[in-house]
């Protein structure tokens, strides 16, 4: 996510927002030692597989923090944190990498360049980079890099840079398929950190929060935009709503594919195929504020959204017509840009703000808010989720292996690849966690 540090007054408040109503047998007796010697071998390759799941967006495969199913943690760490695997220096930028198929993609500013580099994830090594041009300077802090994590679906890499250019790629080689000006056709604001939600590809559209007020030089609602995946040609227009920092989410309601869409004051259902908003409630405040976690999906019926400076959390149930709040209010979560991790009947956040005192590490049970438990003062970040454990990746360069459980906070391990100013969002894949601070990228082996 972006820096978020020192931007804002640490008193802002507000009252909490309320919705609007709306069958293998193995016979050893007969197993011939090249059998056997097969037999291994199968099982290595199997052990490999199950290490190989990819991280191919923000927030992982479902964009909920979870790692592939197969992926296995170590139950602690050495005393000196995880194994490095490689490094690479890097540009400027809060974006984390995406992996798939053994690559990780790297979007980053090299000088007056967004650069998107594929790196063979095993080693580090560039295998090809493509590049834009930039003239981006923040409004607010000191980033000048992208934010948007790469998202790579079917063959194809896209990236969204901090002035709005979206850009599809092929993923295997890196030539550009089709490229978008999104602040420039639909005339958007660049915001305090320029653009900072990631596209989301549902129904074969890339879905972008762009907050565009104009369309061809008329007025328009083109607050969310539609782009097809194969040409990039515009597919639908909808809301007025100006952009969040939230990226979107898929969810299936009702058998069918739905964008769930916080915007800068607004958390929208929309259909991906067509933009039909099917309802919406506010969340947000104007002011010196953001919305920038990503919105969860708890279960096929309820969902969470959270965000600081008063606003607080939102546990709703919603089908396809109608949402309604179960609860909601600052007391229990209200985290500025942290995604809540759900864990079976609970979800593990990072409750506070960037730019206020130390966060707490918090445990809830979502159906009521209830906290189970906390750690107070333990930091902010950002966390993630695998093998029944969480890494929580703080700000300040530290790391933590936690166990997921809701009795009470269990520490595994801990770590300080950096020092400090880490705001990308992590990956994890094939037992390797990627991180990155303001000058390098650095693949950890975190795996079992």
């Amino acid at each position: 996510m972006v820096n978020l540090m020192n931007c804002f007054s640490a008193g802002i408040r507000s009252p909490s927002r309320r919705l609007r109503d709306q069958d293998t047998v193995s016979t050893a007796s007969r197993t011939t030692p090249a059998l056997m010697a097969l037999a291994v071998l199968g099982l290595l390759c199997s052990a490999d597989r199950s290490r190989a799941g990819d991280w191919p967006q923000i927030l992982g495969p479902a964009r909920n923090g979870h790692a592939a199913a197969d992926e296995r943690l170590a139950d602690s760490w050495p005393s000196d944190g995880p194994k490095v695997a490689w490094k690479k220096p890097v540009g400027s930028g809060y974006s984390g990498v995406a992996v798939a198929a053994g690559r990780a993609y790297l979007f980053h500013r090299q000088g007056t360049k967004e650069v998107l580099e594929a790196l063979d994830a095993a080693t580090g090594e560039t295998l090809w980079s493509d590049a834009s041009a930039t003239t981006f300077r923040p409004q607010v802090g000191g980033g000048d890099g992208p934010l948007c994590v790469p998202v790579v679906h079917d063959g194809v890499v896209i990236s969204y840079g901090a002035q709005g250019v979206l850009t599809a790629r092929d993923a295997a080689t890196g030539k550009q398929r089709w490229q978008r000006k999104t602040h420039e056709e639909f005339a958007a604001q660049e915001g305090y950190f320029g653009a900072g939600s990631t596209p989301l590809v549902a129904a074969g559209n890339v879905i972008v929060n762009v907050g565009g007020t104009k369309a061809a030089g008329k007025k328009a609602d083109c607050g969310v935009v539609a782009f097809r995946l194969d040409t990039g040609d515009p597919a639908w227009m909808s809301t007025a709503e100006p952009a969040s920092y939230a990226s979107p989410v898929e969810v299936e309601v009702g058998g069918n594919p739905q964008a769930l869409v916080v915007t800068r004051y607004q958390c929208l259902l929309i259909d991906p195929a067509t933009g039909k908003v099917a309802w919406s409630f506010p969340f947000g405040m104007r002011g010196p504020t953001v919305n920038a976690a990503t919105p969860i999906v708890a279960d096929a019926e309820h969902l969470f959204v959270t965000a600081s400076y008063g606003i607080g959390s939102v546990y709703a149930a919603f089908d396809g017509r109608n949402v309604k709040p179960v609860w909601d209010g600052p007391d229990a979560l209200a985290s500025q840009y942290c995604t809540p991790i759900v864990v079976g009947a609970h979800a593990y956040c990072l409750d506070g703000r960037e730019d206020g005192p130390p966060g707490d590490l918090k445990c809830i049970e979502v159906a009521t808010g209830k906290v189970a438990w906390q750690e107070k003062g333990f930091g902010y970040g950002t966390l993630l989720a695998a093998d029944g454990k969480l890494i929580v990746a703080r700000n300040d360069g530290a790391l933590a292996l936690v166990k997921a459980s809701p009795a009470k906070p269990e520490i595994l391990g801990r770590a300080r690849p950096f020092t400090g100013n880490v705001r990308a969002l992590p990956a994890l894949a094939g037992g390797r966690l990627y991180l990155r601070d303001d000058k390098t990228l650095v693949a950890l082996d975190v795996g079992k």
